[in-house]
């Protein structure tokens, strides 16, 4: 393996590891909210209260800026141009912040009306205020957010990714702790005021990589050399883009709110539940990818991209592929492990599992779409995720109408599911045609081989789990034999097979000297 290969995959082990540590941090939280709040319309008010201060963060501060702003600032550390970074920097933090608190101010005044007409209008005139005071409180955490997102950013344009992907972590650190010692008097609201104080940790854990690179800041609006100019024109088309995806997570919600009471939060859940996977491996690998494409790209080496491509994309399809079958073999016990405790019932836990199985159906779109999409972001081509973001949106609003009536809740998961689906195959074929292929053979072979490792990992768990059935064992037993057993199989025959996703890791490893950027710590 390559140099630049192996430094990829040892970014991609670290930051998967990171993400790792943020999603047990975020089932400690999900099991402490279950058990005080179950499935229900209270915690539909919680979630919905998210819509809107969700889609302002993406739109402003989300991924789009990340894409615009991280290449420009890569670019003056390659000058090494140090002032020239730091006012960036600065500018970008100062406008966000400003732009956050002048729309913030808007949806708080509006949050009723909102609320009423566009987030939930099938809850009840009290739930729906409920989720206009909960948003305000939201809002304020959006606002922390949003200059943290800058300071994520500034960290990836210096290849430093460890405190970045820490931050997540911390983040539902501080729900835990509105769950625990502030929903008892606030109810719902404690969660709200909880998530400010994550948001505060999300912040304060990034400081110190920022005060390592030498962190300067000046109150600017501009720059003088116009790159923030620069940097809002390349965001345009990608901000449309996040925001077609946060506009179909709202309809989505407005959607629900129609379905029985705790199908918001069922939704919430089952997204969540795929996410887990997903985050850990398709953002892992797209974030550290990005810079190396971006790069490969500027030096129209078409060879390197094609490879980097291709083999990133069997890594990717070798780890999602067996997550998305163990999700839905073993869904349903991993639910009851985690979550089925006081206020979270056995229909929750059906209810829920509902929406995982429909959504795991995705991870793989998703976990793709990750990578497609940042191949066109390293070319500084924001217009055509744009595009097909957008009809493949209309595709999932529309699906979502006719699905919802006879498969409920899990109907709109099942129409994102395909609507991912078709917009990854959609990327994947414009990439291939501008770069001459994305070795799409060598990974079609590799499909092959993934779907035997993947059926002989079936195999053993759906025996596991019929003897452990057979013997009465518990909900635990179920999930410990039946992921243990089979992991221990994917991960034999993926050895034998030579998959990507099983070598990556233990080349990454065989690397004696660490990469200091990717796991520097001050």
């Amino acid at each position: 393996m390559e140099s630049r290969e192996r430094h990829l995959a040892r970014n991609t082990l670290v930051v998967g590891a990171s993400f790792g540590l943020a999603a047990v941090a975020g089932l400690w939280r999900n099991m402490v909210i279950a058990r005080q709040f179950g499935i229900g319309g209270e915690l539909d008010i919680y979630y919905a209260a998210f819509k809107l201060p969700e889609l302002l963060f993406m739109i402003v501060a989300g991924g789009a800026l990340a894409t615009a702003l991280i290449p420009v600032l890569s670019d003056y550390l390659a000058r090494e141009d140090k002032e020239a970074f730091w006012r960036l920097a600065s500018a970008t933090i100062n406008i966000v912040g400003m732009v956050i608190m002048v729309l913030a101010l808007i949806a708080g005044l509006l949050a009723p009306t909102l609320v009423r007409y566009i987030i939930a209008p099938g809850f009840t005139p009290q739930a729906q205020a409920e989720t206009a005071r909960a948003m305000r409180l939201v809002l304020v955490s959006t606002l922390i957010f949003g200059v943290s997102a800058v300071q994520t950013s500034v960290l990836h344009s210096a290849k430093h990714f460890f405190l970045p992907a820490l931050a997540p972590t911390v983040y539902p650190l501080g729900i835990v702790i509105g769950a625990l010692f502030l929903a008892p008097r606030w109810g719902i609201h404690g969660l709200a005021a909880g998530a400010i104080l994550g948001a505060l940790l999300h912040w304060a854990v990034q400081l110190p990589g920022l005060i390592h690179h030498g962190l300067r800041w000046w109150p600017v609006l501009s720059t003088p050399d116009g790159t923030l100019r620069r940097v809002l024109t390349l965001m345009g088309p990608r901000v449309l883009d996040v925001g077609v995806f946060q506009l179909t997570l709202l309809v989505t919600a407005n959607l629900a709110s129609r379905l029985e009471p705790g199908s918001l939060s069922a939704l919430e859940w089952g997204w969540g539940f795929m996410q887990l996977p997903e985050t850990v491996i398709g953002t892992a690998f797209g974030l550290v990818a990005l810079p190396t494409l971006a790069d490969l790209a500027a030096r129209q080496d078409f060879e390197a991209l094609r490879r980097t491509m291709g083999d990133t994309l069997r890594a990717i399809l070798g780890l999602t592929i067996p997550a998305t079958a163990g999700l839905i073999l073993l869904g349903r016990p991993l639910l009851q492990v985690l979550y089925q405790r006081g206020a979270f019932d056995a229909g929750a836990t059906e209810a829920v599992f509902v929406a995982v199985r429909f959504y795991a159906l995705g991870l793989v779109g998703h976990a793709c779409l990750e990578i497609a999409a940042r191949a066109f972001f390293a070319q500084q081509d924001t217009l055509t995720p744009l595009l097909v973001a957008a009809a493949t949106g209309a595709v999932n609003l529309l699906l979502g109408v006719l699905l919802m009536r006879p498969l409920g809740h899990g109907g709109l998961a099942l129409a994102n599911t395909v609507a991912v689906s078709a917009e990854v195959l959609v990327l994947l074929a414009i990439v291939s045609r501008r770069w001459g292929g994305i070795e799409g053979r060598e990974t079609l072979r590799g499909l092959g081989r993934i779907a035997l490792a993947t059926l002989a990992m079936v195999i053993v768990v759906v025996a596991m789990l019929f003897m452990a059935e057979r013997a009465r064992l518990g909900a635990l037993w179920l999930v410990t034999l039946g992921a243990g057993a089979g992991g221990l199989i994917y991960l034999l025959v993926g050895w034998r097979l030579r998959l990507t996703a099983v070598l990556w890791p233990l080349r990454a490893l065989k690397q004696r000297t660490p990469d200091p950027s990717a796991v520097m710590v001050p």
